[in-house]
């Protein structure tokens, strides 16, 4: 179970934007547009009440230029920010399918001057505690309004990861425009479960990523080598903190890749949730409860 409500988000409307997923056995997804809009906190209010209106809502609203962040319903339910592709319902696709408007313009990249903050980290977190992987299955994403970019239905649903409005089938739009894929990924915090830049050799990613049982251990201090929150063991760190994260046992905040006394007490709580009690419950990772973690959340324990 991933983060429904990001913390730190306005709560935009009544919270009731959608409903269930249709094909929730597909992988999750996140979907980027633009308003096509200016940005700042009048368009941010007048840009949500004119989804509300409409009846239009994606989940989330963005302000590149404040870091400004609004929630409208929860992330495991569907959005109506996308068009059907026929009587695929798109906005019902896979585990999730969250969608994010950016109060921006295709036209003018809002990776190019945008200030991302605390806002941004945590809903980039909230994807990927989801199990979205950082890649952009369908490629390129189109520069201009006459630019062809990939709407192919199977990869749509077979494939996990980030989308473009103007990758989306049944959808005529080429929102986001040419935003840096790479900058994007990069402003949450540490790397998510696949690392993608913008070059062409990312074919061999795949949803799954290896967590080092030996590396989180020594990590959590245990370990008389290595010193707590040892930098070498980082990436692996950031993946459980996650993980933990979308339990709902860690704050956002925590998630810096480092094992120290707070990302030990969740896992503590994990363990307690996994039927250990007492000096079994002692936030150090052993191999079950991290395998039934990573089960969960999408990583696999390694020696």
């Amino acid at each position: 179970m991933g983060i429904t409500w990001i913390p730190g988000a306005e709560r935009l409307g009544d919270g009731d934007i959608g409903g269930d997923m249709d094909t929730p056995d597909e992988p999750a997804r996140v979907v980027w547009h633009t308003t096509e809009s200016g940005a700042g906190d009048a368009e941010f209010d007048s840009t949500a009440d004119y989804l509300i209106e409409i009846g239009a809502e994606p989940h989330l609203l963005y302000d590149p230029t404040t870091d400004r962040l609004g929630q409208f319903g929860p992330l495991d339910q569907s959005a109506r920010a996308l068009r059907n592709d026929g009587d695929d319902r798109t906005n019902r696709t896979g585990r999730v399918c969250v969608q994010v408007e950016v109060l921006a313009r295709a036209g003018e990249p809002f990776t190019g001057y945008w200030q991302p903050g605390p806002n941004f980290a945590a809903l980039l977190a909230a994807v990927r505690s989801w199990g979205v992987p950082d890649v952009w299955p369908a490629g390129d994403l189109a520069s201009d309004g006459s630019e062809a970019t990939s709407r192919d239905s199977d990869t749509w649903h077979d494939e996990g990861g980030h989308y473009g409005h103007a990758n989306v089938p049944g959808n005529d739009h080429w929102d986001p425009g040419a935003i840096s894929r790479s900058a994007l990924l990069a402003a949450g915090p540490g790397e998510g479960l696949v690392a993608r830049d913008d070059a062409d050799d990312a074919d061999d990613a795949t949803d799954v990523t290896d967590v080092s049982l030996v590396n989180v251990i020594a990590a959590a201090g245990t370990d008389p080598d290595a010193p707590q929150g040892a930098t070498t063991h980082r990436d692996d760190v950031l993946v459980v903190e996650r993980a933990l994260c979308a339990e709902g046992l860690l704050a956002t905040e925590w998630l810096d890749g480092s094992f120290g006394t707070s990302t030990r007490d969740a896992y503590a709580q994990w363990q307690s949730r996994c039927g250990y009690e007492g000096d079994d419950a002692d936030g150090v990772p052993g191999r079950i409860t991290l395998e039934k973690l990573g089960a969960e959340h999408g990583f696999r324990v390694t020696d």
